[in-house]
């Protein structure tokens, strides 16, 4: 990996820089007091960058989807944002329907929702209300850092548990095993299982792509953790990026295994609205060697383009090159005994929660 322009990187950041939405005709905003403002007088790169984080009482906090790309229909999202800073989330450019940069401000400026659990409530005591797996982790991790203050993740979590309604957890924190012992309730009825996203295991280059996430490692022993405890564990590397990340595809399926997990999958960087340049940006930084191939490969798997939105080729992929994943991918599952097919949990034990929190004694 080569660096060749440091001081165009915010030390603990994974965007280069600060990227203006234009989808929304939204202006230039000035900096304010910000590195910017005193970038020519440093001596040196920029300073860090504090989180800010900002709380918010939402009216509604189950989200559906009709998608035929993913294997669940709702969804609970805790946090807007997300302060591991990986560079090629998908989820950046929601962010600039706030006028908010999908950039730096995406992993510095945060929001919380303290009341999830009690939105969620409501809305499973609802008459009408048939449950179904929930996706927790889908747009931003619900084990980032500031999980540990807030707990929300948590609280969604002891809801599930009181209510035995399922719930499925996409991370790639280590933090996820500070709630094992509502995990493993939940694993007990098979009402959860957990999938830890491992990108690289080279520390070095996960510091850069996801500069705040647990490094590979802690989060291998996580999933050793999780398994020893009887919760059903699934690792997702998730995204391959080609000629930076993909010759490290048998490794990881081996270290899956090792560690405990029951099955393995893979998505192809995807690269949405303004993801693009910032990925872009951040190849001529740590990349530049390779940046030009790299891109290219990607738009080969991606019908020409940086990305691919239709439904059945966005998460897959398509082309010889993704062709060829999907072939080493077949061969790893198999040699490693990662092709499992226990994921799916049951929705038949739900008891709706009374509003006051007390469940019903008859």
């Amino acid at each position: 990996m080569q660096n060749s322009n440091h001081h165009d990187v915010t030390k603990g950041r994974g965007a280069p820089d600060n990227i203006v939405p234009t989808r929304f005709n939204l202006h230039e905003r000035i900096t304010d007091v910000d590195w910017l403002d005193s970038r020519d007088e440093l001596d040196g790169g920029r300073p860090l960058l504090k989180t800010t984080v900002t709380e918010e009482f939402a009216k509604s906090i189950l989200s559906f989807n009709n998608s035929p790309d993913i294997p669940f229909d709702r969804s609970v999202n805790a946090y807007r944002g997300c302060e591991h800073g990986c560079v090629y989330c998908f989820a950046r450019p929601t962010h600039a329907y706030h006028d908010l940069s999908p950039g730096l401000d995406f992993e510095s400026r945060l929001f919380a929702k303290p009341n999830a659990a009690d939105i969620l409530r409501k809305t499973l005591a609802k008459p009408g209300y048939r449950p179904a797996t929930i996706a927790i982790g889908t747009n931003t991790d619900p084990y980032q850092p500031i999980e540990r203050t807030y707990r929300i993740t948590r609280s969604i979590l002891a809801l599930m548990v009181e209510t035995l309604h399922p719930i499925v957890v996409t991370t790639k924190s280590a933090r996820v095993i500070d709630d094992i012992d509502l995990l493993s309730q939940l694993a007990a009825k098979q009402l959860t299982g957990v999938a830890i996203s491992v990108t690289s295991l080279d520390a070095k280059l996960a510091r850069t792509l996801e500069p705040r996430a647990s490094s590979p490692m802690t989060r291998l022993a996580a999933v050793r953790r999780l398994a020893d405890a009887g919760i059903y564990v699934h690792v997702n590397i998730s995204p391959i990026i080609p000629a930076v990340t993909d010759h490290e595809i048998e490794a990881i399926a081996a270290a899956a295994a090792e560690h405990g997990a029951s099955s393995i999958s893979w998505i192809p960087i995807r690269l949405p609205h303004e993801v693009a340049p910032l990925f872009r940006n951040w190849l001529d930084v740590h990349f530049p060697d390779r940046a030009t191939k790299v891109m290219n490969l990607i738009r080969e798997m991606r019908g020409g383009k940086d990305n691919d939105a239709e439904f059945f080729t966005r998460m897959k992929g398509q082309g010889p090159w993704a062709d060829l994943i999907r072939a080493r991918m077949k061969i790893a599952k198999k040699r490693h005994g990662l092709d499992s097919s226990k994921w799916n949990v049951r929705s038949d034990l739900f008891v709706p929660p009374n509003l006051d929190g007390q469940l019903s004694l008859f």
